[in-house]
C-alpha cells in the first residue's frame, strides 16, 4: 500500500520531473524553429558546429575569389571588345592602302587616302589605350600577364596579356604611304598586322574561356559548400513543427498530471472527519 504523506508527494515529484523535461524539449524545438537551425551554437553539438563554421568560412572566402575572377572576366572582355575594333580599323586601313596602290589615281586622291589611313591608325592607339577596366589594361603592352585569385588559399589564375598596340602589331605612329609603291608595301604590312591581331585575340579568347570555366567551378563549389553546411546545421522545419505539436500536447497532459498529483493529498483530510 502506498504511503499517504503530506510531507512527500511522490506522484507530484514524478509529474513535475516529467513536465520539466517536456518544457526543456519544447524550448529546444522552439529555438530550432525560431533560428531555423538544429545546431546554432557550440553547446548544441561542438564537433558538428566546428565543422560547419570551418566550411562556412571557406565558402565566405570564395566570395573574394569570385570577385577577383569576375574582375578578370571584365578586364578581358573589355580587351576583346577593343581588339575587335582594332581588327575593323586594320581592315579599313588595308582598303585605303590598296586603293592608294592604284597608279591611275591622282596625287590629290592618294593624299586624301593617306589622311584617312593616318586617322584610322591613330584610332587604334586610342582604342587600345582606352581598353581599361578598374585601371587594368590587358592589350596595351604594359604588362606580360595578369593574375587573379583561383582559390581560397590565394593561388593565382594567370592570364597572358596580348599587345595590340601599334608596336605590338608591327606598326608605329609614322606608318603611312606617300606614293603607290609605299602603298603596296603598306598593304603587305597591314596584312601581317591583321594576322598578328587575330592570332593574339584568339589566344586571349582561349584564356577568357578558361577563366569563365574556372569561375563556373568556383560558383558550383561555393553552392556545394553552402548546401553541405545547411545539411549539418539546418533544422527540418516540417519535422520540428510536428514535434512542437506533440510536445505542446505532452505539456498540457503534464500540467494536468501534476494537478491531479497535487490534489491527491487532500484525500488525507477525509481520514480526520
Amino acid at each position: 500500500m502506498a504511503l499517504n504523506s503530506v510531507n512527500t508527494n511522490v506522484g507530484a515529484m514524478a509529474a513535475l520531473q516529467t513536465l520539466n523535461g517536456t518544457n526543456t524539449e519544447l524550448g529546444v524545438v522552439q529555438g530550432r524553429i525560431n533560428t531555423g537551425k538544429k545546431i546554432a551554437t557550440a553547446k548544441d553539438n561542438g564537433a558538428i558546429w566546428a565543422i560547419a563554421k570551418n566550411q562556412a568560412a571557406t565558402s565566405n572566402s570564395l566570395n573574394a575569389v569570385r570577385d577577383s575572377l569576375q574582375r578578370g572576366q571584365s578586364t578581358i572582355d573589355v580587351g576583346l571588345a577593343a581588339g575587335d575594333t582594332v581588327v575593323d580599323l586594320l581592315n579599313k586601313m588595308k582598303e585605303k592602302a590598296l586603293a592608294a596602290a592604284d597608279t591611275s589615281i591622282t596625287t590629290a586622291s592618294r593624299e586624301t587616302l593617306a589622311a584617312d589611313f593616318n586617322s584610322l591608325r591613330d584610332q587604334i592607339t586610342k582604342a587600345v589605350s582606352n581598353a581599361k577596366f578598374s585601371g587594368a589594361n590587358i592589350i596595351d603592352g604594359s604588362t606580360n600577364s595578369m593574375s587573379f585569385l583561383s582559390n581560397d588559399s590565394g593561388d593565382a589564375f594567370t592570364v597572358t596579356a596580348r599587345n595590340l598596340s601599334l608596336g605590338g602589331l608591327g606598326l608605329d605612329s609614322d606608318s603611312t604611304f606617300t606614293n603607290a609603291s609605299d602603298a603596296v608595301d603598306m598593304v603587305s604590312t597591314i596584312t601581317t598586322a591583321l594576322s598578328t591581331a587575330t592570332n593574339k585575340l584568339a589566344s586571349l579568347g582561349t584564356n577568357s574561356a578558361g577563366l569563365d570555366a574556372h569561375l563556373t567551378f568556383i560558383n558550383k563549389l561555393q553552392d556545394s559548400l553552402d548546401a553541405g553546411v545547411g545539411n549539418l546545421v539546418d533544422a527540418d522545419l516540417a519535422k520540428e513543427s510536428a514535434r512542437l505539436t506533440a510536445l505542446q500536447t505532452k505539456q498540457q497532459l503534464g500540467v494536468q498530471a501534476l494537478s491531479i498529483a497535487n490534489s491527491s493529498t487532500s484525500t488525507v483530510l477525509g481520514l480526520f472527519r
